[in-house]
């Protein structure tokens, strides 16, 4: 490690930040971390915690050989990821997904951050473009990067950042549940990190109960938005529950309200839909509406999730809420290494750069600050395979895109190149990871030989 090198600026300490910071600090590099909580706060965090997650617990499948995202964090665990090392430590029940203790996890990142000799954390704003004696800053200020950061940005580019809502599910307190008519049960009974098998607690529905469930999402009195916010899409994978409600009567069955795989052991039958609630801290004492982020207005909420099965009495420890996402069009104004075409001395990490979730948010914030040390140590910056989960979230959003279409994107099979020869279903997932970890091997080794 060495202090006699100028600092790396990393602004937002959010997971892309935190993750940055840590993955700078671990090369040897000095980094100032700069969070704006709570000198500013936002319309969405709550705490002065980094990393704090705001949507939802779940960083989704844990599944490395069969789903994308649970290769994109066993490929995070391999590159030392503070993010995932942290929701290992403090993951909650949740199926075949990784759910964390929101708490525990932020605090976890926090101590660990704060703790290391080469980290300066400073809570203030950066507002405007950083000082011109700055010469590598990470931007990872997120969906809620601050007005006049974002302007100023804007005004560099000469381009109009694209924006959409993005929607935040309610949580209820589980002793309010009534478990006469719920149950414990993962779909088809899989357990996941932590599980047994039984980590969600579902809610049935038969067909006019659904029916009359669904009427009143349509006809409950949503959220008046502000001038700045009209007119700006939703992104399709964090819609709001009534907005799916309004595509069609069926549209929440075949969605977050799907029955298959539940069985009902109250009924000993199949149901009409099914609401799954995912346990959110650690104590199980919280638990929240998987799929119902909502821009209802409070009172019309708790009438309607009333209306579920066994939430008759349901007691909310939080209710849903909106606020706006704003993220760059990537393609067009980053290069490889996510330097900002007009002004390469700023890179962009995490969710303003158009990935959509907080594993791909931390992994862009990983790459990000591994680039940044190199650059600063003046080593090779080597970009992982475009095989790998890493490379190809990275090719997405840096050329992979179409810049006249762009929109945020979560990692999958997708994304990567094809395969050789005609391998279908199950098979051809587990050829893509299994390629994957193989070439992002063979990429570690060649960076700790540059090193």
């Amino acid at each position: 490690m060495s202090t006699s090198l100028l600092p790396i600026h990393v602004i937002g300490g959010g997971l892309a930040g935190s993750e940055a910071a840590w993955q700078i600090a671990s090369a040897g590099v000095p980094v100032v971390l700069h969070e704006m909580r709570p000198v500013r706060k936002t319309e969405a965090h709550q705490t002065e915690g980094l990393a704090e997650m705001v949507c939802s617990n779940s960083f989704r499948s844990d599944d490395a050989e069969y789903n994308a995202v649970g290769l994109l964090h066993e490929e995070m665990r391999r590159c030392d990821s503070l993010i995932l090392r942290c929701a290992d430590a403090h993951k909650v029940p949740a199926g075949g997904a990784l759910a964390v203790d929101r708490d525990a996890f932020s605090a976890a990142v926090s101590d660990t951050i704060s703790r290391h000799p080469l980290v300066t954390l400073v809570r203030e704003e950066v507002a405007g473009l950083p000082p011109e004696d700055w010469d590598s800053v990470i931007v990872a200020t997120g969906p809620l990067t601050s007005p006049a950061l974002a302007e100023a940005v804007r005004e560099l580019t000469g381009e109009e950042s694209l924006a959409f809502f993005d929607a935040i599910a309610p949580i209820v307190y589980t002793e309010s549940i009534d478990l006469s008519k719920a149950w414990f049960q993962s779909r088809y009974d899989k357990p996941g990190p932590g599980g047994t098998g039984k980590d969600y607690i579902n809610c049935a529905m038969d067909r006019d109960q659904y029916t009359a469930f669904i009427q009143a999402l349509i006809d409950a009195p949503k959220t008046d938005f502000k001038e700045w916010e009209k007119n700006t899409p939703y992104f399709e994978g964090c819609l709001p529950i009534e907005v799916m409600a309004s595509r069609g009567i069926d549209t929440l069955r075949y969605g977050p309200m799907k029955p298959v795989g539940l069985t009902n052991p109250h009924t000993g039958g199949r149901s009409h839909a099914i609401v799954q609630l995912r346990q959110d801290n650690a104590l199980g004492t919280l638990y929240n509406l998987v799929g119902f982020q909502t821009k209802m207005k409070y009172a019309d909420q708790t009438r309607v999730f009333r209306m579920i099965p066994g939430l008759e009495n349901a007691e909310f420890a939080r209710l849903g809420g909106m606020h706006r996402n704003t993220f760059l069009n990537s393609p067009k104004l980053l290069d490889r290494e996510m330097r900002l075409k007009a002004m390469p001395r700023l890179r962009f990490a995490g969710q303003v750069t158009g990935v959509e979730g907080y594993v791909e948010s931390a992994a862009i914030g990983l790459l990000t600050g591994r680039f940044s040390a190199a650059e600063r140590l003046g080593q090779p910056s080597v970009s992982p395979p475009p095989t790998t989960a890493l490379g190809a979230l990275l090719n997405h959003i840096t050329g992979g895109a179409e810049a006249e279409t762009f929109q945020p994107m979560n990692v999958n099979f997708g994304l990567f190149p094809d395969l050789e020869g005609k391998i279908k279903g199950r098979d051809r997932k587990l050829a893509f990871t299994r390629r994957a970890l193989a070439d992002l091997d063979g990429w570690l080794g060649r960076q700790s030989q540059a090193a």
